[in-house]
């Protein structure tokens, strides 16, 4: 599946779904989570949490509320319980579950942060090849535009170049 890399905030992009990077309580915290609360709302928070918790690399769907989207897609690679530290697997999983969700939704546009980087400790080039492989992987039904979005200069210039070797 062809998709593109962008640089920014991810509460700021408009999409048919935007993807939160999750742990598997669904309480939005800090990183992806805080600013996409930040910006639709304190319903945001309240609505995912009752939908949680979900087993690690499974998702959850929520209004975008005051997000230009119509879902907010809850990715959990993190596991909000032993150690906290997102895995390869729960990465690849909770990527592929998220579109396979935007699919299911109808979406034909989402935005996806590189999931299990940040709190949940996975290096952030790793973590890149694991979303971008996988969503090169992906058949779509619906999805048309997909952008994985990383937040600074460095880590966009890490992504860009992952994406780049991988295609």
């Amino acid at each position: 599946m062809e998709y593109s890399v962008i640089q920014g905030d991810i509460a700021a992009q408009s999409a048919d779904a935007l993807v939160n990077a999750a742990g598997t309580s669904l309480e939005m915290g800090s990183g992806v989570a805080g600013a996409l609360r930040r910006t639709a709302g304190e319903e945001l928070n309240e609505e995912a949490t009752e939908k949680g918790p979900v087993d690690l690399g499974e998702v959850a769907v929520t209004d975008a509320y005051d997000l230009d989207a119509e879902y907010v897609i809850h990715a959990a690679a993190m596991p909000h319980y032993g150690d906290g530290k997102a895995t390869e697997e729960s990465i690849q999983s909770a990527t592929e579950n998220a579109l396979k969700k935007a699919d299911e939704l109808g979406c034909k546009s989402v935005v996806l942060p590189v999931l299990g980087t940040g709190a949940a400790g996975f290096s952030f080039e790793r973590g890149a090849e694991l979303v971008c492989s996988t969503v090169d992987d992906y058949q779509p039904s619906t999805l048309t535009d997909v952008q994985v979005i990383a937040y600074s200069e460095v880590d966009y210039e890490m992504l860009r170049k992952v994406a780049e070797r991988l295609r």
